[in-house]
C-alpha cells in the first residue's frame, strides 16, 4: 500500500486517539481553602454530584464546584477550560481560579497572573448578570475586559463560568438544600433570554467580517477568471502585490486571524468531544477563513490558502519580492536536497500529534515552531527568544524564498493531505515544459515544479506566477519562438499564440 494512503490514515488515527475529552478533577479541601481562605471543610451537597458547600467568615454558606463537572464547552484548543468557582447560594461570585486548560495562547504567551486577573473580574458579579467580554456601556449587559491576544479563550471562560453557575444554582435549589435563590432579581428584561455568545462576537466583528467576506468573494472571482487575469501581466502583478499587503495587514495584524495547526487539533477534539457549532462560531473571522479554506482545497488544493490567505506566507513573499527588486536573486537548494527537506514539516506534524496523545499543552509548546503567535497575535510582544526566532525566519526568506513554508510549516503539511481530492486542475502546462524548458521550474519560489515539468500539487502555493509565464510571449520559450516566426512572416499575423493551451495540460 502506498505511503501516500498509509500516512494520512495514521495521522487521523492519532488525532482520534489523542483528542479524547478531558475529565474534570474533583474539588478538594486544599483547593477550596486556597481559593477562599478561612472557609470550613467543604462537604458534598446531597443529590448534586460535583457540588460542595462550606461556611465562610462573614459570608455564610458558599457553594464550590469545578466547571467541568457541569458544562463541557470546547475552547480554542477544542478542550474545555476547567475552573474552580465559589459563589453564594443567591448567585454572587466570590472567587474563581483556573484549574486546568490546554489553550495554546495560555500555555505559552499569557502569564498565570494575567489569567487570574481576568477571572477575578467575576468577583462581586452575579450569575444572573448578562456578563460579556467587551460589553462595557451596553444596556442590559455587564462588561468585563478581555485577554489581549486571547479574546476567544476569554469568551469561552466567561460562558463556562456563567453557564456552570446557572446549572449549579438550579440543581442546588432542586435538591431542596435551601429555598430557591433569587436568580432573576434586578435583571433587565433585555438580558433574558441571554444573547448567544457567538452572536455577540459576530456583532463585535461585523466590520471585519464584512471586509473579509468581500475580499474572499473577490478571490473567488480571481480563481475562476485566472486564465484571463494572468494574461494581463501588469494588472495581475499589481493586484497580487496589493493582496499580499492586505493579507499581512488586515488578516494578520488587524484581525489576528492567522490559522494554525492548533486550529486543526482543536477542531478534531471538538468532533471527538461532541461537535458544537457555537464553539466554532465564536471567532467569526477565523470561521470564515476555515470555511473558505475547506471550499478552496476541494476545488483547487491547499495552495490557495498558503499562497493567498496566510499572513506569514504573504509577509515572506513580500520580503522575497523586495529582495529581488533590489537585485538580490537569493539561492535555492539543489532539487534532490530540496525534495528531501520537505519531509521536515511532515515530521514536525507527526511529533505534534504524538505529543497530543499525552498532553495538548505539550503539543501547543511544540506548535511554537509556528511563529504566527509571535508575529500576529502578540505582535512581537514576547520574550526575546520567540521574537528572535520569528525574525530569523523572516531574514532567511530574503536568501531562500518562503523557507519556513517549504520546510517547516506543520499546517501546510496537514492541509496537503486533502489536496489530492481537489476537483479542478487549471494550472496549464505545455509539452515543452521540462523537455527541455526549465523557465517555470527555475522561477518557482516554492520549488513545486519538477525538472520534468510536472507541478507538485501538495507543495504548490497557487501563486500563478507560472501561469503568467505560460501566457507571456517574451518569457515562455515556446511562445518566444512562435513570436519570432510570426514577425519573420513564417506564421500568419492572426496565429494563436497558445495553440496547445487546452490540449497539453499535465497532471502533477
Amino acid at each position: 500500500m502506498s505511503y501516500r494512503l498509509v500516512l494520512p490514515a495514521m495521522l487521523w488515527l492519532v488525532v482520534g486517539l489523542a483528542l479524547a475529552p478531558v475529565s474534570a478533577r474533583a474539588v478538594d479541601d486544599t483547593a477550596v481553602q486556597q481559593l477562599l481562605p478561612g472557609v470550613s471543610v467543604a462537604a458534598p451537597v446531597p443529590s448534586v454530584p460535583g457540588l460542595f458547600s462550606a461556611d465562610a467568615p462573614g459570608v455564610g454558606r458558599v457553594l464550590f464546584f469545578e466547571t467541568s463537572d457541569f458544562v463541557h464547552i470546547p475552547a480554542y484548543s477544542g478542550s474545555p477550560v476547567n475552573l474552580l468557582v465559589g459563589l453564594t447560594a443567591t448567585g454572587e461570585f466570590l472567587a474563581a481560579s483556573v484549574q486546568a486548560h490546554a489553550e495554546p495562547i495560555l500555555v505559552v504567551g499569557i502569564t498565570d497572573s494575567d489569567l487570574q486577573a481576568f477571572v477575578n473580574q467575576f468577583v462581586g458579579k452575579r450569575a444572573s448578570d448578562a456578563i460579556r467580554v467587551g460589553a462595557q456601556g451596553r444596556e442590559g449587559y455587564v462588561g468585563i475586559d478581555g485577554l489581549s491576544g486571547a479574546t476567544i479563550t476569554a469568551m469561552v471562560i466567561t460562558r463556562t463560568i456563567t453557564r456552570a453557575a446557572e446549572q449549579v444554582l438550579a440543581a442546588y435549589a432542586a435538591a431542596g438544600a435551601t429555598a430557591a435563590p433569587v436568580v432573576g432579581a434586578g435583571v433587565p428584561a433585555v438580558a433574558s433570554p441571554a444573547e448567544p455568545e457567538w452572536h455577540w462576537s459576530w456583532q463585535q466583528h461585523r466590520v471585519q467580517v464584512s471586509v473579509l467576506a468581500v475580499a474572499l468573494f473577490v478571490l473567488l472571482l480571481v480563481l475562476f477568471l485566472q486564465d484571463w487575469l494572468v494574461q494581463h501581466k501588469r494588472l495581475f502583478q499589481r493586484f497580487r502585490l496589493a493582496w499580499l499587503v492586505f493579507t499581512v495587514v488586515f488578516i494578520g495584524w488587524v484581525c489576528h486571524a492567522q490559522l494554525s495547526v492548533v486550529n486543526l487539533l482543536g477542531f478534531a477534539r471538538n468532533l471527538a468531544g461532541g461537535f458544537s457549532w457555537e464553539s466554532l462560531l465564536l471567532d467569526p473571522v477565523v470561521f470564515l477563513l476555515w470555511a473558505f479554506v475547506a471550499l478552496s482545497i476541494l476545488l483547487w488544493g491547499r495552495g490557495v490558502y498558503c499562497g493567498w490567505l496566510c499572513p506569514f506566507g504573504a509577509a515572506q513573499e513580500l520580503l522575497s519580492k523586495a529582495s529581488r527588486a533590489l537585485g538580490f536573486a537569493g539561492w535555492q537548494f539543489p532539487h534532490a536536497v530540496h525534495e528531501r527537506l520537505w519531509a521536515i514539516k511532515y515530521l514536525i506534524l507527526l511529533a505534534i500529534l504524538g505529543l497530543a496523545l499525552d498532553s495538548m499543552a505539550n503539543a501547543a509548546r511544540l506548535a511554537e515552531v509556528e511563529p504566527f503567535k509571535t508575529v500576529f497575535v502578540m505582535q512581537f510582544d514576547r520574550p526575546p527568544a520567540y521574537v528572535l526566532y520569528a525574525v530569523l525566519l523572516l531574514v532567511i526568506t530574503v536568501f531562500n524564498s518562503k523557507f519556513y513554508c517549504k520546510y517547516l510549516c506543520p499546517l501546510g503539511a496537514a492541509l496537503s493531505f486533502v489536496t489530492r481530492f481537489k476537483v479542478f486542475d487549471w494550472l496549464r502546462r505545455r509539452v515543452e515544459c521540462g523537455h527541455p524548458c526549465q523557465t517555470c521550474a527555475r522561477e518557482c519560489q516554492i520549488g513545486a515544479i519538477r525538472p520534468t515539468g510536472e507541478i507538485i500539487d501538495n507543495e504548490c502555493h497557487y501563486c500563478l506566477d507560472c501561469q503568467v509565464t505560460y501566457w507571456d510571449e517574451h518569457r515562455c520559450p515556446p511562445l518566444v519562438r512562435k513570436r519570432k516566426k510570426r514577425f519573420q512572416g513564417q506564421l500568419p499575423e492572426h496565429a494563436v499564440i497558445a495553440t496547445d493551451a487546452a490540449g497539453s495540460r499535465r497532471e502533477s
